[in-house]
Parts: C-alpha cells; sequence; structure tokens
C-alpha cells in the first residue's frame, strides 16, 4: 500500500517543470531573510506574546488566503471576502447579544450565510456570465452596506460573555512556559491539509486547474466546468465567513464601517505572492500559507522596526501584487522561449536524421 507523503498532498502545481518549487523555495527563505532582519532590528519580536500573536494573525489570514486561491486557480477573483468577513463578524454578535439568539442558532447562520453568498457569485459568475471582478465588488459593497444597515452602524461584541465559545480563536495549546500555539493554527492546519488534498489527490481539484489553464478545453474534455467555479466561490466565500467568526470571537469587538476593511487585498496579495497566477492554473497552498507569513512578519516590521512607515502598510500590499503580476508575465515568457528552443532542438535533429537526398 502505497503511502501518502507531505509531497503527495502539496505537489507543485505550476505547468512549468520546477518554477512552482523554486518560486516557493524563494518565497521561503525571503521569509527567513525578513524575519531575521527583523528579530536582529528589534530583539522583542522574538517575544512569546509576539510570536503567538503573529501564528494568530497569520493563521487566520492564511484561511481568507487558501479561500481565494482557489478561486484564483480557476482564472477568478473574489473582492468580497472583507465584506463577507464584516458581515459574519458584525451579525454573529449582534444577534447573540442584541436579538438574544441562541449561540448554536447564530452560528449555523454565519456558516450558512457565506456559502450561500459564494453559491449565488459562482452562478451570476457561470450562468449569466458576469465577470466575477463585477460581481464581487459589487458584493464588497452590498455585504458591508447591509450590515451597517441592520446595525445602525453600532459597535458588536460579546462582552464577557461566551468566554468558552472563544477559546477557539484565542486559546492556545501549551508547548512550554510562556509560549503555546494558537488554536487558530491548528485550525489552518486541519484547512490547508485538506485543501492541499483537494487539489492534489481528487479528480475535482484536477480540474479546476485544468479549467484555470484553458476553460474551454476543459469543456470539451468534459469536465462541468460551471460546477467547478462556482464550488470554488462556495470554498472561498465559507472560508470567509469562517475566517470573519475567529477574528470577531479573538477580537470580541466589531465596528461594522472598518471591520475587515481590505482583508480581501491582504488574501489575494498572499495567494499571489505564494505563486498563484492571476491569468488561473497554477498555485500552491504551502505558497499561499508562506506568502500570508512573509505579509504578516513585513507588517510586524514595519510597526516594530520602521514606525515611520506603519502607515505604508497599504503601498506593501500593492508592491506585492504588482510583483507577483510582473514575476508571473516574466516566468510564462520564459517557460514560453524554453518551449521554442526545445522544438528548435528536435526539429534540428530530426532533420540532422533524414538521409541525404
Amino acid at each position: 500500500m502505497k503511502l501518502t507523503t507531505f509531497g503527495d498532498i502539496f505537489p507543485k502545481l505550476s505547468g512549468a517543470q520546477g518554477e512552482g518549487v523554486k518560486r516557493i523555495f524563494g518565497i521561503f527563505l525571503l521569509l527567513l531573510v525578513v524575519y531575521v532582519a527583523t528579530a536582529i532590528l528589534n530583539p522583542n519580536f522574538l517575544g512569546p506574546y509576539n510570536q503567538e500573536n503573529l501564528i494568530r494573525r497569520t493563521s487566520l489570514f492564511g484561511i481568507l488566503g487558501i479561500g481565494v486561491a482557489l478561486v484564483i486557480i480557476t482564472g477568478g477573483i473574489d473582492l468580497s471576502l472583507g465584506s463577507v468577513v464584516c458581515l459574519v463578524g458584525v451579525g454573529v454578535p449582534w444577534l447573540i447579544m442584541d436579538k438574544g439568539w441562541a449561540p448554536w442558532l447564530a452560528l449555523t447562520m454565519a456558516l450558512v450565510v457565506p456559502l450561500l453568498i459564494g453559491l449565488c457569485h459562482g452562478l451570476l459568475v457561470t450562468k449569466l456570465k458576469l465577470q466575477p471582478f463585477i460581481v464581487t465588488l459589487c458584493g464588497l459593497l452590498i455585504y458591508r452596506g447591509v450590515t451597517r444597515g441592520f446595525t445602525g452602524d453600532q459597535t458588536a461584541g460579546f462582552g464577557s460573555e461566551l468566554k468558552g465559545l472563544r477559546w477557539i480563536a484565542n486559546g492556545e495549546i501549551p508547548l512550554f512556559p510562556g509560549f503555546g500555539i494558537p488554536f487558530p493554527a491548528i485550525i489552518l492546519i486541519v484547512i490547508a491539509l485538506l485543501a492541499g488534498i483537494f487539489l492534489n489527490r481528487t479528480i475535482y481539484g484536477r480540474y479546476l486547474l485544468a479549467l484555470g489553464n484553458n476553460e474551454e478545453a476543459a469543456r470539451f474534455s468534459g469536465i462541468n466546468t460551471d460546477r467547478m467555479i462556482t464550488l470554488a466561490y462556495v470554498i472561498s466565500s465559507g472560508l470567509a465567513g469562517l475566517a470573519g467568526l475567529l477574528f470577531v470571537l479573538d477580537l470580541n469587538l466589531a465596528q461594522p464601517v472598518d471591520f475587515g476593511n481590505f482583508y480581501e487585498l491582504y488574501a489575494i496579495a498572499a495567494a499571489v505572492l505564494g505563486g498563484c497566477s492571476l491569468r488561473g492554473g497554477s498555485g500552491t497552498i504551502v505558497g499561499v500559507i508562506i506568502g500570508t507569513a512573509l505579509l504578516r512578519v513585513l507588517r510586524n516590521m514595519m510597526n516594530m522596526a520602521f514606525l515611520g512607515f506603519q502607515r505604508a502598510e497599504f503601498a506593501v500590499i500593492g508592491a506585492v501584487i504588482l510583483g507577483g503580476v510582473i514575476a508571473d508575465e516574466l516566468a510564462k515568457r520564459a517557460v514560453a522561449r524554453k518551449l521554442s528552443a526545445q522544438k528548435d532542438r528536435d526539429r534540428g535533429s530530426k532533420l540532422e536524421r533524414l538521409p541525404p537526398d
């Protein structure tokens, strides 16, 4: 019986030989450099409290990144994630504390509503042939507007209630005195393993990659592309809802006007940084997690070592996305040149083997 290894679950997903692995390795080295540099610039960076918080934030944003990565792999985009985070993160405490709902019912709504949102996105994209950018941009505006409407723009939170439930987000598993693994990290690991198995060990994951590379060819080969695209949006919104729940359980406070603002950009930047091509058809779960960690460490560096650059955070995100797109274009051209050179060599060798006239 063949054992499933880490390499089986998380192989490279790029069509170019070796390019995916090289990119992940390069991003990981960059993460190590930034991590060590931050520790040298400010030794407090290595403090147990800061490390726990860094792991917790990386885990929460990593859940968002995995969700949007699946959409990006299909060649789409999801700009509504931050507003879904807001809808769930503000809606759950509002339902429980202000409206008196039972926690189990509010939590059920928090998990079901995002799935329905993702289903709507998928149907609009596949059945009405609307552009994903437009569909999810409208979602970004609608869900935040709805949240601000039903709450009256009032802050929501749990106060001193539901401490047991909040442990899911702010609890930890002790490793040694003063330091423990935040529980959201365990949740991220489980989701990452499931996503990796889905993408690389099931036929449906290969369908996603195939339609991302060439949707028309995938459709002609018998793949139900509409169903797979819809599934990607459902998973993306579902994970956004889960992340929104974890965020509010951790912070215990959510303001409709800014809760989850720009979280979709963090997720997209992490996915692009981790090797997801905005053209679709390639990406890795490990790369997304490393990309998320790099963004969080960079943010930590600006806060702890370069106080004057704290407000430049969005400039860094923009530079990351732009750099990822440029790198993707250059990589595509390099692969095209290699393939063209290989064809020329093959053609030349065939001509040499022809008998003389």
